[in-house]
C-alpha cells in the first residue's frame, strides 16, 4: 500500500495537510468504504486535505485509469455540480510549459489554461511578486484605496486607447459592466427625451460569457435556452457582414456593438480591417458604442499587445481577463472618458476586485508581455508554428484549414476534434477544442519555445490517423 495525499486547500499558514486541523478521508480500499472526520476551529473549517491509501500508484483501475485520478474523480462526481465535461486527468503541478498529474505523467501544454497562463507555470517573477505582496496585504475591498490597484491602471491607461480602467474578476463579469455602462452612457447623452438607445449587436460564432447578460450576447444557442428569458435586445449578425450592422446601427437602438477582432471559443476567426473599420464609422455617426471583446485575444496573444493593433480601429471600450494576472482571475474594461464620464458612485462594483494581490501580479505580468522584444518573438514563434502545422498536416484529407495569428490558432476540421484530442492527451499533449466542436485550438503559454513547438506539431501529425478510425468507426 502507498500513500496519495491531496490537499484540496491549503491552510493558512501554508502547513503541511498533516498539521493542526484537517479533513482526514481514511480508505480501506479503492472501492471499499469511507470514513471522514471534520475537525473544526471556531465554527470554520481551517483546512480540507485528503489521506488515501491505495494500492500500486501507477496502476489501471476499472476506469482505465490510474488508482489516484480515479480517487478523485470518484469524490467529484459526488461533491461538485456536475457543470463541467473533464478530460479524465488530475493535474498536480507545472513548470513553464509542461503539466504533470498525479500519476507522474508529464504533459505539454497548448492549452494553457484556456489561454491564461500566458508565462506559463511557476513564473518566477510571478511567484516573487505575489509572496511579497501576500506577506503585505492581499485583499482590502473597494472602500479603501490601494497602490496596485493605481498602478495597474495608470499602466493599462498608459498602453492603451483608453483614459479609464473599472476591475472585475473575469472576462464575462468585465462584458457584464460593458453592457451596463453602454446602457448607462446612451441614458446620459439621451438631452433630447427620446427613448435612449438598449439594444445590443453581436455576431456569429461568438462568445461573451456565461453569466446572464454577458450569455445573452453569446451566440451558442444551446447555451442560451436553458436560462431563456436572457437580456432581451440582442441582435446576432453574421460575423464579417458589415453592410448587415451598418444598416441595423443606423435605426438609432443599439447602445453598443460587441465583437472579438479575433475570437477564440467561435473557432479562430481574424476580423478583417474593412469590417472593424465599417463599424466604427456606423457607431460614430449613430451614437452608437463600439466594444472589442478581448478577454482571449488581447495581451500579446496575437504577437501584438492588442489584436486591434493588426487594424489600427479602436473600439469605445475594450473587455480584458485571461492572461492579465497569469492566472489569478481579475478582469478589466477599459474605457475612455467619453464613456467614464457617464458612470458614476454606486453605478457598479464588486468586492474582490483590483485586490492588492491580483493587480501587483498583473503588474508583473504585463510589463514582461508588453516589452516589444517578447510579443516580436510570438509573432516570430506563431509563425513558424503555423508554417509547421501546414507542412506536417496540411496534405491530410480532414484537415480544412490551418488559421489564426501569433499563438492563437486553428486546426479546421471535416470531422469532431474530439477524438484527436484524446489521442494527443494520451501522447502527452494538451490541445482545446473550439468552434462546433471541430476545430482545435492551440493556445500555449507565450513562452513557449520553438523545440516544444515542434514536438507538438509531430505529436499531432502521428495522432491524425485516429480520426480516420473514428469515421469508420461511425460510418
Amino acid at each position: 500500500m502507498s500513500s496519495v495525499h491531496i490537499c484540496l486547500n491549503n491552510s493558512i499558514a501554508q502547513s503541511p495537510c498533516n498539521r493542526g486541523r484537517f479533513l482526514n478521508l481514511e480508505k480501506e480500499s479503492i472501492l471499499g468504504r469511507r470514513k471522514s472526520v471534520i475537525e473544526f476551529s471556531r465554527g470554520r473549517v481551517l483546512t480540507a486535505c485528503l489521506n488515501v491509501d491505495v494500492e500500486a500508484p501507477n496502476s489501471v483501475g476499472k476506469l482505465g485509469l490510474g488508482k489516484k485520478t480515479e480517487v478523485v474523480i470518484e469524490m467529484e462526481s459526488k461533491f461538485l455540480v456536475g457543470t463541467y465535461a473533464r478530460a479524465p486527468v488530475v493535474l498536480e503541478r507545472g513548470e513553464g510549459c509542461k503539466l504533470y498529474d498525479v500519476e507522474g505523467q508529464e504533459y505539454l501544454d497548448l492549452s494553457s489554461g484556456i489561454a491564461v497562463n500566458a508565462l506559463g507555470h511557476g513564473d518566477p517573477d510571478m511567484l516573487k511578486t505575489m509572496a511579497e505582496q501576500a506577506s503585505n496585504l492581499i485583499h482590502v475591498s473597494n472602500i479603501y484605496y490601494t497602490m496596485p490597484q493605481v498602478e495597474l491602471a495608470k499602466r493599462l491607461v498608459a498602453k492603451s486607447f483608453a483614459d479609464r480602467v473599472f476591475f472585475a474578476n473575469s472576462g464575462t463579469e468585465a462584458n457584464e459592466a460593458a453592457i451596463k455602462f453602454a446602457r448607462k452612457y446612451q441614458r446620459h447623452t439621451n438631452t433630447e427625451g427620446k427613448e435612449p438607445a438598449t439594444e445590443f449587436i453581436a455576431f456569429s460564432n461568438c462568445f461573451h460569457g456565461r453569466t446572464l447578460g454577458a450569455l445573452a450576447l453569446t451566440s451558442k444557442v444551446q447555451y442560451r435556452t436553458p436560462f431563456e428569458p436572457v437580456m432581451p435586445g440582442v441582435t446576432f449578425l453574421e460575423y464579417g457582414n458589415a453592410q448587415a450592422a451598418k444598416e441595423l446601427i443606423q435605426k438609432g437602438k443599439i447602445a453598443a456593438v460587441f465583437v472579438e477582432p479575433v475570437q477564440g471559443e467561435g473557432g479562430i476567426y481574424a476580423a478583417t480591417k474593412e469590417f472593424l473599420q465599417s463599424l466604427r464609422a456606423a457607431c460614430d455617426e449613430a451614437g452608437a458604442l463600439l466594444v472589442f471583446d478581448e478577454v482571449q485575444c488581447g495581451l500579446g496573444r496575437t504577437g501584438l499587445l492588442w489584436a486591434h493593433e493588426a487594424y489600427g480601429v479602436f473600439p469605445d471600450m475594450m473587455t480584458l481577463a485571461k492572461p492579465l494576472a497569469g492566472g489569478l482571475p481579475i478582469g478589466a474594461v477599459l474605457v475612455t472618458e467619453r464613456v467614464a464620464s457617464a458612470i458614476n458612485y454606486g453605478d457598479h462594483g464588486s468586492t474582490f476586485a483590483g485586490s492588492p494581490l491580483v493587480c501587483k501580479t498583473a503588474l508583473t505580468v504585463l510589463e514582461k508581455i508588453s516589452e516589444p522584444d517578447f510579443l516580436a518573438a510570438v509573432s516570430k514563434k506563431g509563425s513558424y508554428f503555423r508554417e509547421l502545422l501546414k507542412q506536417k498536416l496540411g496534405g491530410n484529407p480532414h484537415v480544412r484549414e490551418i488559421r489564426g495569428f501569433g499563438l492563437i490558432i486553428g486546426i479546421d476540421l471535416d470531422v469532431p476534434a474530439s477524438p484527436l484530442l484524446d489521442a494527443c492527451r494520451n501522447s502527452g499533449v494538451l490541445v482545446l477544442t473550439a468552434g462546433k466542436g471541430n476545430v482545435v485550438r492551440l493556445v500555449p503559454p507565450l513562452i513557449i519555445t520553438e523545440q516544444e513547438l515542434e514536438k507538438a506539431a509531430e505529436i499531432l501529425r502521428q495522432n491524425l490517423p485516429v480520426l480516420d478510425q473514428d469515421n469508420n468507426n461511425s460510418n
